[in-house]
């Protein structure tokens, strides 16, 4: 079951929205996400969090449309992404996507994307997509989809990742280590329309920018 799920960060692009939005079988909107949604002419089945950023008119249009409205208090211990995504895996997603998730205030952007490496999402194909750009994490293996030309990075997290090894680009890596902290992985490019990324040991952040037509 597909999720989508729009945060509250930059607005992103209508056309990449429009196309996620077909496929979907479950649309949330974390707190003021709802705009984001509106403004594209989505109706989210689901709205979450404290709504202390949802506006007046926003409120009456998801009413009149008897969408869901989940509130917490605004003194709670996560943000409202967090709890959308925590829902959408309660309702046996198995995929989920995430907009609008970057841009707006840096500690919230880097807090969305650490959200992705939750326990309960290992088993979940999970991911930020803001017009060419696709972030993920790797657990254990993956496969990027792409076009010769595009662009690979890739950033260990929680510690070093052990026995990395990368098919399909321009710098392969066989069962290497990817220090964290260090900008090994940055700036790689596709030489295959699908670049493989197995790691043993650890979680990898990987952010695919494909090429502008």
């Amino acid at each position: 079951m597909r999720a989508l799920i729009f945060a509250n960060g930059a607005a992103s692009d209508p056309g990449l929205v429009r196309h996620w939005v077909a496929q979907a079988d479950l649309i949330i909107a974390a707190d003021g996400g709802t705009r984001h949604a509106l403004s594209v002419s989505v109706m989210p089945h689901v709205v979450i969090g404290d709504l202390d950023s949802l506006d007046e008119a926003d409120r009456a249009q998801l009413d009149r449309s008897g969408v869901q409205l989940i509130v917490h208090p605004t003194h709670k211990d996560c943000t409202d992404l967090e709890l959308a995504l925590r829902y959408a895996r309660e309702r046996g997603a198995t995929e989920i996507v995430i907009f609008s998730a970057l841009g707006g205030r840096w500690d919230q952007a880097l807090g969305n994307l650490m959200l992705l490496t939750l326990p309960e999402l290992a088993q979940v194909s999970t991911r930020v997509v803001d017009r060419h750009l696709s972030i993920s994490v790797v657990r254990d293996r993956t496969e990027i989809v792409g076009r010769v030309g595009d662009t690979l990075s890739l950033l260990a997290l929680q510690g070093d990742a052990q026995g990395v090894t990368l098919e399909g680009c321009e710098y392969p890596l066989n069962e290497a280590r990817l220090p964290f902290g260090a900008t090994l992985g940055i700036s790689n490019v596709l030489t295959q329309s699908i670049a493989k990324i197995t790691v043993k040991q650890g979680l990898i952040l990987a952010l695919h920018l494909g090429r502008e037509e």
